[in-house]
């Protein structure tokens, strides 16, 4: 279809971004990779008055360390994740699960920034950025603030970002020595996840010291499983393991579509938490 008319503009700067947000408040949409908005777009779900393209901003690409933090670019792309040696060293799940999204063109265009600030909870990387505790960094007329991925994800499409706030970068606090995974079910290759979970584990003597398990479509906003999160604390082998995974959809709220009732995920969720998390910690 053809999208809805609207107002274009491309700043060069995440300062020029910003006004134009401000200026235009609620009827404007910020296009990046484009993969997510301009769907939107073409099926007449998104109506903006003004898309403010930041696609060729400087600065908001590229990955760098600071000290046991890695920090992404927003402006990343979902093939540099994939290959980037930094990403691979100190955040395997990321360059892993982010493997796994769509197809190679969309790969090569859509942006992790793109991708979380959309917000889908059907989305692969918010939960994995959710596992790993990571942070988003926004700018807005007030200058920089830092959300903590556990509270950037507010509802269904819905980021605590501004409507004048630019999400600029993603920082991650390095992963080493953690195994992980990311384990999805969906019906047909390059779909979205009906459910997906994702797993970090790190062991100590033989057992599971410490695991994080982010769901993706489990609910209104990406979830971490914590009553399974507990209940792996401690686990030394396959069974533990399996009766850990059995909570991993406690407090969840999964939605009714035509791909799943609200059961066969929560279903899902149990048998994928003790996939993922059996691989991420050799086990499986």
């Amino acid at each position: 279809m053809i999208p809805p008319a609207f107002e274009y503009a491309r700043p060069e700067s995440v300062e020029e971004a910003v006004r134009l947000l401000g200026a235009a408040g609620d009827e404007a949409k910020v296009l990046a990779g484009g993969q997510s908005l301009l769907a939107l777009l073409r099926l007449r779900l998104a109506f903006p008055e003004l898309v403010v393209d930041v696609g060729r901003i400087a600065g908001l690409r590229g990955v760098r360390e600071e000290g046991e933090t890695l920090v992404i670019g927003a402006l990343t792309t979902h093939h540099e994740v994939i290959h980037d040696p930094l990403v691979r060293r100190h955040a395997g799940l990321l360059a892993a699960a982010t493997a796994t999204v769509a197809d190679p063109a969309v790969r090569h265009r859509g942006t992790l920034g793109g991708a979380l600030a959309h917000a889908d909870p059907a989305g692969d990387l918010p939960a994995i950025v959710l596992a790993l505790d990571g942070e988003l960094v926004a700018v807005g007329p007030g200058g920089r603030r830092t959300i903590p991925a556990r509270e950037f994800f507010v509802g269904y499409l819905q980021s605590a970002l501004a409507p004048d706030e630019l999400l600029v970068e993603v920082r991650l606090p390095k992963a080493d020595g953690w195994g992980f995974h990311y384990e999805k079910f969906h019906r047909v290759a390059q779909s979205w996840a009906i459910v997906g979970v994702a797993a970090l584990v790190r062991r100590e003597n033989g057992h599971i010291a410490e695991a994080r398990v982010g769901l993706t479509n489990m609910g209104a906003t990406p979830l971490r499983a914590a009553a399974a999160e507990a209940a792996l604390a401690g686990a030394d082998g396959p069974q533990a393991v399996a009766r850990a995974a059995r909570s991993a959809a406690e407090g969840a709220q999964p939605g009714r579509d035509v791909s799943a009732s609200p059961d066969y995920r929560a279903h899902l969720a149990e048998v994928l938490t003790e996939r993922a998390v059996l691989t991420a910690a050799g086990m499986g």
